[in-house]
């Protein structure tokens, strides 16, 4: 049986298919800008955070450039602390030409910086015409078009474990009242724990309450809370947390109650679901998949997934990802860029697996499992409504930094949910200070 991802009206069905797993290459898209050959000799180095597979796949989109243009393009990994890394290039004067920075977060710090060359020619070209205006403007500061989405991950599905519902008796909820008032409780009294929490790991409580958030105050609040045009006193957030702790306060909810949620990692909850059969549920990306197969789950079968619960009107959509910048004038930095934010080089990309792309010139075909393709059909779907993870575009010390900011506040919030009121102030608190 093949359950439905819904957001809005637009449906998310989880196939058989294995999601997040390498598979040939589909048929390419519409070619960048800016003709062939002509930068034989010419030396480019991209930093990035990835490994293995991803790394891989990366590299192989990488090669198609130089294929095309005759440049050479080396790889360097910048570790999990992107920051860490180009800061020090930075100062030096030796960035990589081109970074791919985890947070908008970091390129408005850079841009304050002039750390970053603002996209022209073919690369800025490709922006306004593959990405919607949301996609634009989160690129750009001051009215520059700096960063180009290029890789994205869908933080708006709830996995869990068939057997589990089908032993309880329940179907995946549609809104959060569904899963709160009916989902979680008879699957407690059946013996069985709800959910696993990955709350030793941050940024997962970010994800929670971002979806929360966008679903309960809409988009535009959404934005004026990530711009700071609202403090988080504001009475949306402490709503946001109350509702939050419809979950965070059932301990019993939770594989191995409130302590054993703050201290679980991320993956480690994942294989509380799927492997060591300790929960039902978890919350995280459409990534979850890698990790619930490495547990031996099959993605489709033995590990589904559905929509974040509806809280109000509509389900959220809330979206990660990499932004390729432009950090050095060198010959075919542009060029390169605009390759990357090609729909060509995209749908090469999502061929691989592993994938998503906001780039609306990408064809849900060009991806290789129904799953992933119905993932990547919501996100452009979702038009206006979409949103970035917020915690990635303000400041990483209040939003993405261990044992600070948002990170240590939910932290708290989820060992003690009883005052939302007191956790906004403290969010505010360090809002300011990372300011």
């Amino acid at each position: 049986m093949r359950e439905h991802l819904r957001s809005g009206r637009a449906a998310v069905a989880v196939s058989a298919a294995a999601a997040l797993v390498a598979a040939t290459a589909c048929s390419p898209g519409s070619a960048p800008s800016g003709g062939s050959g002509g930068l034989a000799g010419v030396e480019l180095l991209v930093a990035a955070k990835w490994t293995g597979v991803e790394e891989d796949n990366f590299t192989e989109v990488l090669s198609g450039f130089e294929e095309e243009t005759g440049a050479t393009v080396t790889y360097e990994s910048t570790g999990e602390d992107t920051g860490a890394y180009l800061g020090p290039k930075i100062e030096a004067g030796e960035p990589p030409d081109v970074a791919v920075l985890p947070q908008p977060g970091l390129l408005a710090e850079y841009a304050a910086q002039d750390a970053l060359v603002p996209l022209s020619g073919d690369a800025a070209a490709r922006l306004e015409e593959d990405y919607t205006d949301y996609w634009q403007d989160l690129g750009s500061v001051g009215g520059d078009s700096y960063g180009v989405l290029l890789k994205a991950a869908h933080k708006s599905v709830v996995w869990y474990r068939p057997e589990a519902f089908d032993q309880a008796g329940v179907n995946p909820p549609e809104t959060w009242d569904a899963m709160t008032g009916t989902t979680a409780p008879t699957l407690s009294d059946a013996g069985i724990t709800p959910f696993a929490m990955c709350g030793a790991s941050g940024w997962t409580l970010t994800d929670w309450f971002e979806n929360v958030y966008l679903a309960q105050a809409g988009p535009q609040k959404y934005d004026r809370l990530a711009d700071r045009e609202i403090p988080w006193t504001d009475d949306s957030v402490v709503q946001a947390l109350r509702t939050l702790s419809d979950v965070w306060s059932e301990s019993d909810w939770m594989a191995g109650g409130t302590r054993g949620a703050v201290q679980t990692d991320f993956p480690t909850c994942v294989s509380q679901v799927y492997g060591q059969e300790q929960a039902a549920m978890v919350y995280e990306a459409d990534f979850v998949a890698a990790s619930a197969q490495e547990a031996g789950a099959t993605v489709g079968e033995t590990a589904r997934a559905f929509p974040f619960p509806a809280v109000g009107e509509r389900a959220p959509v809330v979206v990660g990802g990499d932004i390729a910048v432009a950090m050095s004038e060198s010959e075919g930095v542009q060029r390169l860029v605009a390759y990357l934010a090609s729909s060509k080089a995209q749908t090469d990309w999502a061929g691989l697996g592993g994938y998503l792309s906001a780039n609306s010139g990408v064809e849900a075909g060009a991806y290789p499992d129904e799953f992933t393709q119905e993932l990547a059909q919501t996100i452009l779907e979702s038009g206006d409504d979409v949103r970035y993870d917020l915690s990635d575009q303000v400041p990483s010390r209040f939003g993405a930094t261990e044992g600070k900011g948002m990170w240590a506040v939910l932290q708290d919030f989820l060992r003690d949910p009883s005052d939302p009121g007191a956790a906004a102030q403290r969010l505010e608190r360090a809002a300011a200070n990372a300011e």
